[in-house]
């Protein structure tokens, strides 16, 4: 460790580390606080968002887009979940800001150099994770799920109608958003562990036929009980370790030698 790369910082005593915790969780908290109430105010305008794709494809068919609740409450608790969930995606940004802070003093200049682009590829990689969730996969998945609708001729007069729940509709769409995005920081994740010497791209390659695996499993588990978004999750899943082994490619550290 040279003496350029040495640690930006002056020794504090254990009640001022607690101290400048609770600076940097007050600011979390009142970032997070403050995101809330602004998306609770448009929390009717971000959930109409989040039921267009079901909304369009309903027209498509004919139908009246309509959703529905059969608890008084639910309705309002729907709208604060959506507060609650636009308010994290909101927030996050400063939160990862104050931790940044907190923990970038104890950290050699050369780690600060290593850890700042992927701290910029975090957010970009859910958002990209999250925006095919939304424009590609809904699509092909509400469409899907809509192709069990019967209207009853021939059928003995049984009709079978698509009743979807505000809640259900809710939890369905930011469990995807949120799958989409966190699978998408693989790439993050892999090269981080590469660039500070956990793992190797050898290791990496060799594990690759159990990743592909592990990524049809995660998948299942993530994804509604349907092959297309399945595969939506799984395939992209695949790519994306494969693009995770390239990158690591690039910044996995060199070898030292005798003369090193």
């Amino acid at each position: 460790m040279t003496e350029s790369d040495s640690i930006q910082d002056t020794p504090m005593p254990l009640l001022e580390h607690l101290v400048e915790l609770r600076r940097r969780l007050i600011w979390s908290i009142v970032s997070f606080v403050i995101a809330f109430a602004i998306c609770y105010h448009f929390s009717g305008d971000i959930y109409r968002f989040l039921a267009a794709p079901l909304g369009r494809i309903m027209r498509q068919q004919g139908e009246q887009p309509h959703l529905i609740y059969t608890a008084l409450y639910e309705a309002f608790f729907t709208y604060i979940r959506v507060a609650v969930f636009g308010a994290i995606c909101l927030s996050f940004p400063m939160i990862a800001i104050q931790a940044w802070i907190f923990i970038a003093p104890g950290l050699y200049r050369s780690e600060k150099k290593a850890f700042a682009p992927f701290l910029i590829a975090t957010p970009i990689m859910f958002l990209i994770g999250a925006a095919l969730a939304y424009y590609v996969v809904f699509p092909f998945a509400w469409q899907f799920f809509l192709s069990f609708q019967n209207s009853g001729q021939g059928t003995g007069g049984m009709q079978i109608e698509l009743q979807a729940k505000v809640s259900e509709y809710l939890t369905l769409v930011t469990r995807m958003i949120l799958a989409f995005g966190i699978c998408f920081e693989l790439p993050v994740v892999l090269t981080l562990l590469v660039r500070v010497g956990l793992v190797g791209v050898a290791q990496l390659r060799k594990f690759r036929r159990y990743a592909i695996v592990a990524s049809f499993a995660v998948a299942a588990v993530i994804a509604p009980p349907d092959a297309i978004t399945m595969l939506s999750l799984a395939i992209p899943l695949v790519a994306l370790y494969e693009v995770s082994i390239l990158m690591a490619r690039l910044v996995e550290p060199k070898p030292l030698t005798e003369e090193d």
